[in-house]
């Protein structure tokens, strides 16, 4: 591809900021909009089972908004909208796979019908399909209206983890060809329902054309990001390379060059015409935020890496298992491996950028705290021994 001639020079900390207003941690939130809100502005948020403090989808919201009541935050993704006619409820959103298993806007329903197509064209799938299964799944949620895998005739055909039972196969294979949507999940458990009923008519199409989907996917990308690289546009709902160069010419972005970035970028031209500024926010992260999904794109933003060692062996942990990056005047100033212990959080590993770190860490884990109810903060460890005793006195008085 022919990258077109850059508009615009970003020094490295115009692209941090950029970056940190579009993912909604600079400047003052929109609270009227809420959960919903920031759905609609991230465009996608990331759903995992692994829950310590809370589950990943809640903290995407926290880490934005603040102290939201975590059954605030699930029944602004699942519950409808009453409409102002007689018809049914309106839908806020819908899970399918972008970057990850996310929940999306449900308005972006039609432009992920690339995916879908992708998905029926499928010549080989890791599990077996038994014959007729399909179509009686379809038929049982048709006449039951929406149920969880267990209710349709059970997930798994033994206790290994992997071991799908045909329904499970079948309705899973339905959810990828769109013939079947989560509106919810229940316990963690996906609750399936039929497309035709749970996506409103406007918005129930396949008929636009690849093309069309991925570049809305690219600018969608690019807004949520603010600034990025090809490989960074790309990774936001997973994409590949070559679908980013077809389309992103068209996408409405702009190309830019970033001081110190090694590869071009490009930006949403909303996002440059303000210099970002603005309250930051501080607070833990998810592994799983979309700030920084990328590994590279951390690095690159701030000088930070980081890796979710959950799945690592703990003998070779570094961190912790559900290390969470502390974000403060919009540097990524330290991590902490949280667990709960009754109503006591504890850090079970504290690292610190420097001593100047510790007020703002110390801050993060009592906001996170008061969130989840616990009333107590103890910390097990801290990487730098010689900051322990003032996160420990920082954290005395930040409880007081």
């Amino acid at each position: 591809m022919t990258t077109p001639p850059p508009t615009a020079q970003l020094s490295a900390d115009d692209a941090r900021r950029i970056a940190l207003r579009a993912q909604g941690f600079l400047g003052t939130p929109d609270r009227r909009a809420g959960v919903r809100g920031v759905l609609r502005h991230l465009g996608a948020v990331q759903l995992d089972t692994i829950s310590v403090l809370a589950r990943s989808h809640e903290l995407i919201p926290y880490a934005r908004l603040g102290a939201v009541g975590r059954a605030t935050v699930e029944a602004a993704y699942w519950n409808s909208a009453p409409t102002t006619g007689t018809g049914p409820a309106r839908p806020h959103a819908f899970e399918y796979w972008s970057h990850a298993a996310c929940i999306l806007p449900i308005e972006e329903w039609p432009h992920f019908a690339f995916r879908r197509r992708a998905y029926r064209a499928r010549p080989h799938w890791n599990h077996d399909l038994p014959d007729g299964t399909y179509d009686q799944v379809v038929k049982q949620l048709r006449a039951e209206g929406p149920l969880t895998a267990t209710e349709l005739g059970g997930a798994k055909k033994t206790s290994e983890w992997w071991d799908w039972s045909g329904t499970k196969v079948a309705v899973e294979r339905a959810l990828m060809y769109g013939e079947v949507v989560c509106v919810e999940r229940r316990g963690w458990k996906r609750v399936y329902d039929l497309a035709e009923r749970a996506v409103p008519a406007d918005l129930l199409h396949d008929t636009l054309d690849d093309t069309e989907c991925l570049r809305r996917l690219v600018a969608l990308a690019g807004q949520s990001l603010g600034v990025g690289t090809r490989a960074d546009i790309a990774d936001y709902h997973r994409l590949k390379g070559e679908q980013v160069d077809a389309v992103i010419a068209d996408s409405g972005l702009v190309p830019v060059t970033v001081e110190g970035w090694s590869k071009p970028a490009w930006a949403d031209p909303a996002a440059l015409e303000t210099t970002p500024r603005g309250r930051h926010r501080t607070t833990l992260l998810s592994p799983f935020d979309s700030l920084i999904w990328e590994r590279a794109r951390t690095e690159r933003l701030f000088g930070f890496t980081h890796r979710l060692e959950a799945y690592v062996p703990k003998p070779k942990r570094v961190h912790g298992y559900f290390a969470m990056p502390v974000l403060a005047g919009g540097r990524l100033v330290g991590r902490v491996d949280p667990a709960r212990e009754g109503r006591t959080l504890v850090a079970r590993q504290v690292g610190l950028a420097g001593p100047r770190a510790v007020p703002a860490v110390a801050q993060a884990l009592v906001e996170a705290a008061s969130w989840v109810d616990c009333t107590d903060v103890r910390v097990e460890r801290v990487d730098a021994p010689e900051l322990r005793e003032p996160l420990t006195r920082e954290l005395a008085h930040a409880l007081a």
